[in-house]
C-alpha cells in the first residue's frame, strides 16, 4: 500500500496499434498536434486525403503528417 498522501506515478502510454484508421481531417488534424505540435492547414490535409487509401494505421498518418510538412507549397496544390 502506498503510504497516505504519497501518490505513485503511473506512465500513461498507449500502445498504437496497427488498426486501421479513416484518413479523415478530424484524425489528420490530431495526428499532426500529436506529433508537430499544431495542427495542418486545409491544404494539407487535402493532398493527403487525395493521395492516400481511405484507411491508414496511425504510424502511416504519423509519416503522411511529417512528409507534407517537409514538401514544398507548390507540390501540396492541386492543379486546376
Amino acid at each position: 500500500p502506498t503510504p497516505k498522501g504519497v501518490y505513485r506515478e503511473k506512465a500513461m502510454t498507449r500502445a498504437i496499434g496497427n488498426r486501421s484508421l479513416a484518413v479523415s481531417e478530424s484524425n489528420l488534424r490530431k495526428t499532426a498536434i500529436r506529433i508537430l505540435g499544431q495542427g495542418l492547414v486545409s491544404t494539407e490535409v487535402h493532398y493527403i486525403q487525395r493521395t492516400s487509401s481511405a484507411t491508414a494505421t496511425q504510424q502511416e498518418l504519423d509519416a503522411k503528417v511529417l512528409a507534407v510538412r517537409k514538401m514544398p507549397w507548390a507540390s501540396l496544390v492541386e492543379p486546376e
